[in-house]
């Protein structure tokens, strides 16, 4: 029967429901800018159309005789107060209205000026709209006009909603997935101190009944030594899972004896179609503040995720330098089948795993121990699927 993985399940139907609410979005962010621009439109339409009307009661007030009633005439001429133009007889500007410039109080200007700035703006309302003719007699005048401040405005209201929702919207985002973070990792620390616990017991009974067997003179001392070892080292991971979820206590190590040592143990009790290269290029012994136990569970989690992904057979180096900012840069290489881009970003995941048992937790600690507990970084370096990967781990 096949096992169900359910924290990939999880993580997989969060990130269907992350697309969904995507969709969503977009189409509203389409929504609202169709919506405003249909409005704007129709603002601009009817602009246009006051402008048609304004220009058409110039030439009447300029073409009609002294004994015509102006009032509604005069009417139309003033009621526009928002919309920027200029009339032009003969191309000579004249009565420009809702210019801002020549509003201003604090500004003088010449007549020659004053001619010259507003050419300036016909040209400059003329790639902007279309001018609108009028006549008078034979002569051929056109208004010249530009958008009101109310049409200009409509048309950035609509990213200035955007971007307030979005605004909001994020933070919103940022405290669920920081809730959500601090359960998970409530979980994950409740999980590891409670192995620690139950695992206490019986490692003890173990040292017991081995101290038991090395009593019987026909038992092998050689294989004593070994179990004992093995043993120790359920101790140092019961240690790693205590320490999970409280501050680690540091001491000053030997980094590149630590990572050596590490290896060496793995050496033996992996497969033996695994090629080990250790490049130590650290000139002499550098000492950093770190906890061992975790170090190790970090060095060890890689390198077995590499051995795996090499299905135990090929090449696995590891090379230690040291970076110009005094930082360990320690570099773990496979030779095993690679990762694709999808898998690069969700591989540190919590829940994400590509095996068919795993449980996606190994690299998500191994991630937390090192930048959060020794303020450095693990990420993927290189991965090409067919030719294997390479991830860094700076200390």
């Amino acid at each position: 029967m096949k096992q169900k993985q359910i924290f990939f399940d999880i993580y997989k139907n969060f990130s269907t429901r992350r697309m969904i609410m995507l969709s969503v979005l977009s189409l509203f962010v389409i929504g609202v800018l169709f919506y405003f621009n249909q409005i704007s439109k129709a603002l601009e339409e009817r602009e246009k159309a006051y402008v048609d009307l304004y220009a058409k009661a110039i030439a009447f007030l300029i073409e009609s005789g002294d004994e015509c009633d102006y009032t509604f005439i005069a009417e139309i001429i003033q009621a526009n107060t928002t919309v920027p133009a200029i009339p032009s007889l003969g191309g000579v500007p004249n009565r420009p209205v809702n210019i801002p410039e020549l509003e201003d109080p604090n500004r003088t200007w010449t007549d020659q000026e004053k001619v010259e700035f507003l050419e300036k703006k016909m040209e400059e309302m003329k790639a902007q709209n279309e001018p609108i003719p009028f006549h008078i007699g034979e002569e051929e005048g056109y208004v010249y006009y530009a958008n009101s401040t109310t049409l200009k405005t409509l048309r950035f209201f609509p990213y200035i909603i955007l971007i307030t929702l979005f605004l909001f919207g994020g933070l919103a985002y940022i405290s669920y997935s920081s809730s959500r973070k601090a359960e998970q990792n409530r979980v994950w620390v409740g999980l590891a101190k409670e192995t620690a616990h139950q695992l206490g017991t019986p490692i003890s009974g173990l040292m017991g009944w081995i101290e038991v067997l090395k009593t019987y003179p026909d038992f092998d001392q050689n294989i004593g030594k070994e179990m004992m070892k093995d043993v120790q080292r359920l101790e140092t991971i019961t240690a790693r899972f205590s320490n999970i979820g409280s501050e680690p206590t540091k001491r000053s190590e030997n980094i590149g004896e630590l990572i050596e040592t590490t290896v060496e143990y793995l050496k033996k009790r992996i497969s033996t179609k695994i090629q080990w290269s250790i490049d130590n290029r650290l000139k002499e012994p550098y000492y950093k503040d770190v906890n061992r136990h975790l170090i190790e569970w970090v060095i060890e989690n890689i390198c077995k995720n590499a051995v795996d992904a090499m299905a135990g057979v090929g090449q696995l180096n590891i090379t230690i330098s040291r970076m110009p900012n005094q930082k360990i840069r320690i570099d773990i290489q496979d030779s095993g089948k690679g990762m694709s881009l999808a898998v690069q970003r969700n591989i540190f995941n919590p829940g994400y795993s590509t095996k068919k048992r795993g449980w996606g937790l190994g690299l998500t600690l191994a991630k937390r121990i090192v930048e959060t507990y020794h303020d450095g970084k693990l990420y993927v370096y290189r991965s090409e699927v067919g030719k294997g990967s390479t991830f860094r781990m700076i200390i």
